[in-house]
């Protein structure tokens, strides 16, 4: 009788051993699995706050508003813009750039922005390509070209901190 305790005992603390064993390994499984869905709710957010922004662009530029354009450009000397002209570095610069070259609203025209890819580099780092179009006046003429564009969260906001446009 005295073995057949020593028996279940051992059979006793093999099972609870194993269901701790089999219970860490479940929770472990669940947090890690929580955590990587929880980086692609994180990579969807940043995306449609991307995507936000850059409708808020559009909106500022079509009222012919290019402070409001600019809000979501790094406001720092570091920023990078490659146009036409070659590059050229500050948002100061940038939105200077800007006024020569479009002096009215008629001369901004309206503009659309489509995104072709979007790609997640990083938790705070993402890329964006796509084509810019204005519609503006016959005698005007209507203008296109295709953009990328670097955003990066910097204090908590997303911002272009590199923009090649052509």
């Amino acid at each position: 009788m005295i073995k057949h305790s020593f028996l279940v005992t051992k059979s006793h603390n093999r099972l609870i051993f194993n269901v701790k064993k089999s219970l860490l390994l479940v929770f472990i499984s669940f947090f890690i699995l929580s955590c990587g869905e929880e980086k692609k709710i994180d990579c969807v957010y940043a995306s449609n706050v991307v995507e936000i922004y850059m409708q808020e662009q559009e909106d500022s530029w079509n009222e012919g508003d290019l402070e409001g354009f600019m809000k979501h450009y790094w406001k720092s000397d570091s920023l990078r813009f490659i146009g036409s002209s070659g590059l050229n570095q500050g948002w100061q610069k940038t939105l200077d750039n800007y006024k020569k070259s479009y002096k009215s609203k008629e001369e901004m025209g309206t503009l659309k922005f489509t995104n072709k890819s979007m790609d997640i580099l990083g938790e705070e780092t993402i890329f964006v390509i796509g084509e810019w179009h204005l519609k503006r006046d016959e005698t005007l003429g209507d203008l296109q070209g295709m953009y990328s564009l670097i955003w990066q969260k910097k204090n908590g906001t997303w911002v272009i901190i590199t923009d090649h446009s052509s």
